[in-house]
């Protein structure tokens, strides 16, 4: 009687799933590296003869240093979030390896978004369409942990705590983000970015709340 090696549902073998996680995430960080460097071709030059008109220059681009700042900061703490995932991943399902790629897209589609929120006109639009982008990253990376909890794709007996922490930050920042598309529609573009501001605190409360109660698997 033939041997028959020990495959998954899916038809994989245990140990190409073991290797998956390395190589999805390996893709990850080249397509992040690649999104962080579009991010910078974006960026204007300074003109001028003199150092006054650099210095004048620099302060006409403004708004596009701040968009890029604030979009590195968005992409390294996304990826940083997606890391913290995957720590603890021994092995994928399909439905992680889908939600890493539409996680993906969002990140890539960050440069674009940012060349959006720094044009002229239709502030509401544009702001909008920046921050449903975020909503739908951080969403995402929610989906993901559901994931990784639900099907046990974690080397640990029980959901590490970081990944819990992970996912209420998740969480905490779609709905920040999500709170400002309509906030952008109805108030100034400073009343808007204030939202994002929020954030910081609201991730802090979001953390004191998590540390006072009970530890659950």
């Amino acid at each position: 009687m033939a041997t028959h090696r020990s495959h998954t549902p899916d038809g994989q073998n245990e140990e190409a799933l073991t290797v998956a996680p390395g190589r999805l995430t390996a893709f990850v960080d080249a397509a992040i590296a690649i999104a962080l460097t579009l991010l910078a071709l974006d960026l204007p030059v300074p003109v001028g003869d003199t150092t006054g008109a650099m210095l004048r220059s620099v302060s006409d681009h403004g708004k596009e240093y701040v968009a890029f700042a604030l979009s590195f900061v968005v992409i390294a703490a996304h990826w940083r979030a997606h890391h913290e995932v995957f720590r603890y991943v021994h092995s994928l399902s399909d439905r992680l390896t889908t939600l890493t790629l539409a996680w993906l897209f969002m990140q890539v589609l960050v440069p674009f978004t940012t060349r959006l929120i720094t044009a002229d006109g239709a502030f509401p639009a544009r702001f909008s369409l920046y921050a449903i982008v975020q909503v739908l990253a951080s969403a995402l990376v929610a989906l993901m942990i559901r994931e990784v909890h639900r099907e046990h794709l974690y080397d640990t007996d029980v959901l590490p705590r970081s990944l819990a922490r992970s996912r209420v930050r998740s969480i905490c920042l779609a709905t920040v983000f999500g709170v400002s598309v309509p906030v952008s529609f109805l108030t100034t573009g400073t009343g808007a970015y204030l939202c994002w501001l929020a954030a910081p605190l609201v991730l802090a409360v979001a953390q004191r709340v998590q540390n006072r109660a009970p530890t659950r698997d």
